[in-house]
């Protein structure tokens, strides 16, 4: 009897839990992506800011997988998807499914600001953090030995979005350059560097409770990074940031965080988009209308049982992980799938 082959997309924490969830059961899995490792996300800023080397928040997924002997891991970029034919087409060949899980991950949103994908960082994969670390670092360099006024620039880092990602690396951020980044350029002073914080809203992490983002704004003010609640950035220049109420930040450095979207490839692949760019799933996690295709994390959209937007964060991934894998199994052994919660 053929066992049934089940490719799974992504090794973010979703592809990572499912393809664990199936390893050495009755099943044939394929895991692809276009890296070799696994990254927990949850610390990437923290190699934005020197504080972590890339080795230290990733993993390679051969690795993990050596000894299943049920899954073959395949270093290659999606390039489309057959939805007719259950075919994956990837940069290496084409991968036939009974079976496909997307779990692609997201990308930043710059929300058409203008020149924010051409000039702002995003923080969302290794490729991002590794430049914006040299970045930061190359700016004190250029600052030790330059007058007053491109000092200022020079010296001035904004990151605009109040999430957790905004908040998290603007208090790295100032660790790294309040403590061991300073001492190193004792000719210059701390007062002349500025972190600013820039958020759209009327509050920092937003649907969390409003106690949390008091503590995390005077916690923030403690570690000398200025928050500007209700700075809605309009334009991002290589030289400055633009303000909605005209303020113009002279800065070389603009850390986007203000939000993600999931992956603009799939609408071209037939998928139906939704929100934010997320496919709407089934409350199995798979596509209406194809029950063989499953998609989980941040490429995904469901709601909780209040009607609320399930968030983009690891254990959501990990849980739907753990489900998706399950219920692989009970269909595949004539059974129904379950819901998720």
């Amino acid at each position: 009897m053929t066992r049934p082959r089940v490719v799974v997309v992504g090794s973010g924490f979703g592809g990572m839990w499912v393809t664990r969830g199936l390893a050495n059961r009755p099943v044939d899995v394929t895991l692809v992506d276009r890296n070799n490792y696994h990254t927990f996300f949850p610390l990437l800023y923290q190699v934005a800011a020197a504080e972590l080397g890339p080795t230290d928040i990733a993993h390679p997924v051969r690795s993990t997988f050596r000894r299943a002997r049920n899954v073959t891991v395949r270093m290659a970029e999606m390039t489309g998807l057959d939805l007719a034919g259950r075919r994956v087409l990837t940069d290496r060949g084409e991968l036939p499914y009974d079976y496909l899980v997307l779990a692609l991950g997201s990308e930043a949103n710059f929300f058409g600001v203008p020149g924010a994908a051409e000039h702002a960082f995003p923080l969302r994969w290794m490729d991002d953090a590794i430049p914006l670390r040299h970045h930061v670092l190359t700016r004190f360099e250029a600052a030790a030995g330059a007058d007053a006024e491109r000092r200022a620039q020079l010296l001035t880092f904004a990151v605009v979005g109040g999430g957790p990602t905004g908040v998290e690396y603007a208090g790295a951020l100032a660790e790294l350059i309040f403590g061991p980044l300073l001492e190193d350029f004792p000719g210059i002073a701390p007062e002349e560097v500025r972190i600013e914080l820039l958020e759209a809203g009327d509050t920092l992490l937003l649907g969390m409770p409003a106690k949390l983002a008091r503590y995390t704004q005077e916690r923030l003010a403690r570690r000398r990074v200025r928050v500007r609640l209700g700075a809605t950035v309009t334009e991002v220049a290589v030289d400055r940031v633009q303000l909605s109420d005209g303020t113009t930040l002279p800065t070389e450095t603009v850390v986007w965080t203000a939000g993600v979207e999931g992956d603009p490839r799939v609408a071209r692949w037939g998928l139906p988009v939704g929100r934010a760019g997320r496919v709407p799933v089934t409350e199995v996690l798979s596509v209406e209308g194809h029950p063989e295709v499953f998609v989980i994390g941040d490429l995904a959209y469901s709601e909780d049982a209040d009607g609320r937007p399930l968030p983009q964060v690891a254990q959501v991934a990990i849980q739907q992980g753990h489900r998706t894998a399950s219920n692989i199994l009970r269909v595949a052994a004539g059974r129904s799938a379950l819901p998720f919660r």
